[in-house]
């Protein structure tokens, strides 16, 4: 009989030909356990999913709840679902004013996809700009606004009009024009190493789209829900974005996203033609359930008023003359290292030794450090002290 290794390998489509194959049983807080029961704390949250750690039992208690009444009724938009509304209704009472209208898909690549539909609607214009080094999924859409040539260069022809900046660069906005619908920026860069943008970048880039009737697209898919700190990244900019993406963490380990905006823009979605963008699954009554529990345990439990002082222990912990540099914001940051080779061996050691952590796509010569918030000082003393041995290890 084949294992259930061999079988992963013969049935699923697989993204690379050297995978993790990594084969865990279950998962509760920063740990996973595989089939021998030895457990690893993941520094990753499944890359930034699971914010409230694993298995979360209020979390859980709402998903049981919500099988009991119904699953999937109809395709979004159409039937008046609890979940729904309630989740949109909690997450516009926390957002500005003008983030007033949610539009629920499954995944952050579908938010996406339906905020560029919704800006080239909205505005009547072609042109969008994005950021080099950007990522924001793997959907044709969302592939044509990455910013890395070499994850799209085998995918061409993609959407047509896409232009890019360097991102926190003040003297690029220039190219943000009155013929530009969005620039689609990711309010803290994630794939590129966690690059935190300068205040007064986001300032003026919030200006410049003001001045040229450009909308401002936040791509906070990874950065929202406490990761850096504050409940949305863009707070930390006093700006407010015309649309804003989410997914990851917003589910409490559910798939579901979101594009959100103001009722006057959603609307464009309404006609010529109507059902201007539709999802079958989207805002699925489940996935919102947990999402709502999530947000609610976020908030009542005060999860993200721990997030700086646990960045700064392992500020002060990751510290070792091989180690270039700590960047980042809350608890979303990079370790960079002098090169990938020794970056992967590192990764590679602090799995073996019970720590889960990985590179990013657009910066391989850097570890991802992301836990889950509710990480203790002790699991954040263990975890970086495993990354200093393999550190020590190799350097």
């Amino acid at each position: 009989m084949l294992t259930l290794r061999q079988l992963f390998l013969a049935n699923n489509a697989q993204t690379t030909d050297f995978p993790l194959l990594l084969e865990f049983e279950r998962a509760e807080g920063v740990h996973l356990y595989d089939s021998a029961g030895k457990g690893y704390i993941d520094l990753i949250s499944g890359i930034g999913v699971s914010n409230l750690g694993h298995s979360n039992p209020k979390v859980i208690r709402a998903i049981k709840d919500q099988v009991d009444k119904y699953m999937h009724l109809m395709v979004y938009g159409e039937y008046v679902q609890t979940p729904q509304v309630r989740f949109a209704e909690k997450l516009t009472s926390i957002l500005p004013g003008n983030l007033q209208s949610v539009y629920f898909v499954n995944s952050g690549a579908e938010a996406v996809e339906g905020a560029l539909k919704l800006a080239k609607r909205y505005t009547g214009r072609q042109q969008i700009i994005a950021c080099k080094n950007s990522y924001h999924g793997s959907t044709h859409g969302a592939l044509s606004v990455m910013g890395n040539e070499d994850f799209k260069q085998a995918y061409r022809p993609l959407l047509p009009g896409v232009g890019f900046i360097q991102f926190n660069n003040i003297d690029d906005l220039s190219l943000i024009t009155d013929q530009t619908a969005c620039v689609i920026i990711e309010t803290v860069q994630g794939e590129a190493g966690i690059r935190v943008p300068d205040y007064a970048y986001m300032q003026a880039l919030r200006k410049r789209c003001d001045e040229t009737g450009t909308l401002l697209i936040l791509d906070e898919i990874q950065a929202a829900m406490g990761r850096t700190g504050k409940l949305f990244a863009f707070e930390h900019f006093d700006i407010v974005p015309d649309i804003l993406l989410l997914a990851k963490a917003l589910g409490g380990g559910m798939p579901v996203g979101a594009f959100v905006s103001s009722n006057k823009i959603m609307s464009a979605l309404k006609e010529n033609p109507i059902l201007g963008h539709i999802t079958t699954f989207g805002g699925h009554p489940v996935c919102c359930a947990a999402g709502l529990t999530a947000l609610e345990v976020l908030l009542d439990e005060k999860l993200i008023d721990t997030v700086a002082e646990k960045e700064a222990l392992m500020r002060s912990l990751l510290v070792h003359p091989a180690i270039k540099e700590v960047r980042g914001k809350g608890l979303m940051l990079a370790v960079e290292l002098e090169n990938f080779d020794i970056n992967k061996k590192i990764i590679d050691r602090c799995i073996a030794n019970g720590v889960i952590t990985d590179w990013f796509l657009h910066c391989d010569n850097a570890m991802r450090i992301a836990p889950p918030l509710i990480i203790t000082t002790d699991e954040i003393k263990k975890a970086c002290g495993v990354i200093i041995d393999a550190v020590s290890f190799y350097c």
